[in-house]
């Protein structure tokens, strides 16, 4: 019997991974243009880190991380999200002593246990940045701004923004207060998740999508109206600093995070094309999570998004695989060597080209390059050998000609450069 792949753990494919390839890329060129650097950061962690960052009671802790023993019996886990591995490097390699601003980024696989369905998959896939050690409300507008920018250059035009604060812990105490005496009289109806976060995790009621909960909480209390004056100033500077930057948002007072170390600043970037799972991106500011997680007392903003549903989005637009620019055509052994040569030195120059190595008839290696929708096929047989020449077919117009074998390799170059 054969092994197939883990459920939910989905294989990157030919054909699909120049697509990844350029979400990727687009990241690396928009993210560096407003200062940030990559990092790259295990995929496993000590336990402790995620129960102590993203918190004891959410979702994520509670049933969808992947814990195990290693030999010597320290507890693992299979990193989640992104922020708190890269908050516990930014410590532990004290990057703060080089500089307390740090602008960073990274990508790759995080790890969940959770019904696999269109665009949530067990092992998925985010690009993330996390902007630490500035409080001032223009980082989290630019932040913003960089994440508006990053669809733009894509492609994606299905997103709006949306925005929230979720307050501090000065003022956060009083509206979950409010928010528990309003869903005290609704728990009957409520789903067996939102009762039991109810006393755990009362503000993740709010982002139930069961449509029972929904309706039920649809006059629940506002975070905005229990927000400091500090959370409220910095809000409305946030706004402020939008509207001069013309970053089309709105705001959602609904908004909550899955993950207990965010505070004021929340946002997600939300389509309508992709069902239930309608954010593509999200993140916010934490600014107690690397104090409590150690390090010094700095805050922080950040976002990530999904790969999967960054593709799903794309949708036609994906990236084509690359055309190959030459398909070389040998018959016979000597035009064979010549041809494996010939193709190698131009590898080396920067020229995608292919070969059949089994010697097969012309109409089969022409068939083949059609496979690879080559552009050119350049065609070696005893006949051309016999007179020093190679035939150059254009599969796209259909003509061809003879070039002298003797400076082939140039002629080709010369051809692909434009001279």
């Amino acid at each position: 019997m054969s092994i197939t792949g883990i459920k939910g753990m989905n294989d990157i494919l030919p054909g699909d991974i120049e697509t990844w390839q350029f979400l990727e890329e687009q990241a690396r060129k928009i993210f560096k243009a407003y200062g940030f650097s990559e990092i790259r950061v295990p995929v496993v962690e000590k336990t402790e880190l995620f129960c102590r960052s993203i918190g004891e009671t959410t979702d994520i802790v509670e049933k969808e991380m992947y814990t195990f023993e290693d030999k010597s019996g320290n507890s693992l886990t299979l990193r989640p999200e992104g922020t708190a591995p890269v908050m516990r490097s930014f410590i532990q390699n004290k990057l703060y002593s080089q500089d307390p601003v740090a602008k960073l980024f990274y990508t790759g696989p995080m790890f969940r246990y959770e019904r696999p369905q269109k665009g949530r998959y067990r092992q998925f896939h985010q690009i993330g940045v996390e902007a630490i050690g500035v409080e001032d409300p223009k980082i989290d507008a630019q932040v913003l701004a960089m994440l508006a920018h990053y669809f733009e250059a894509v492609g994606i035009e299905d997103v709006a923004l949306q925005i929230n604060s979720l307050g501090c812990p000065e003022c956060r105490p009083g509206y979950r207060n409010a928010l528990l005496d309003y869903l005290k009289s609704k728990l009957d109806a409520l789903c067996a998740d939102c009762r039991r976060r109810y006393e755990s995790n009362p503000l993740r009621v709010l982002d139930c999508k069961v449509p029972a909960c929904k309706e039920a909480t649809g006059q629940a209390p506002s975070v905005l109206q229990h927000l400091c004056g500090s959370c409220d100033d910095q809000f409305s500077a946030v706004q402020r600093h939008l509207k001069d930057l013309q970053i089309d948002f709105s705001v959602n007072d609904r908004m909550v995070r899955g993950l207990d170390y965010y505070t004021k600043t929340a946002f997600e970037m939300v389509t309508g094309s992709l069902g239930a799972q309608n954010a593509v991106a999200a993140g916010g500011r934490y600014d107690g999570l690397i104090r409590d997680l150690g390090g010094p007392a700095l805050p922080g903003i950040g976002f990530a998004m999904g790969v999967e549903r960054l593709v799903l989005m794309l949708g036609e637009k994906r990236v084509q695989p690359p055309r190959p620019e030459l398909f070389l055509a040998a018959m016979g052994e000597e035009a064979a060597q010549l041809a494996f040569v010939l193709m190698s030195r131009l590898q080396r120059q920067g020229m995608q080209a292919e070969m059949d190595y089994e010697g097969k008839s012309l109409k089969s290696q022409l068939r083949r390059a059609g496979k690879f929708n080559a552009r050119q096929v350049l065609i070696l047989g005893e006949n051309e050998l016999a007179r020093q020449v190679a035939v150059l077919r254009d599969m796209d117009g259909g003509t061809q000609e003879e070039l002298p074998l003797a400076d082939i390799e140039l002629i080709l170059l010369q051809r692909r450069d434009g001279a």
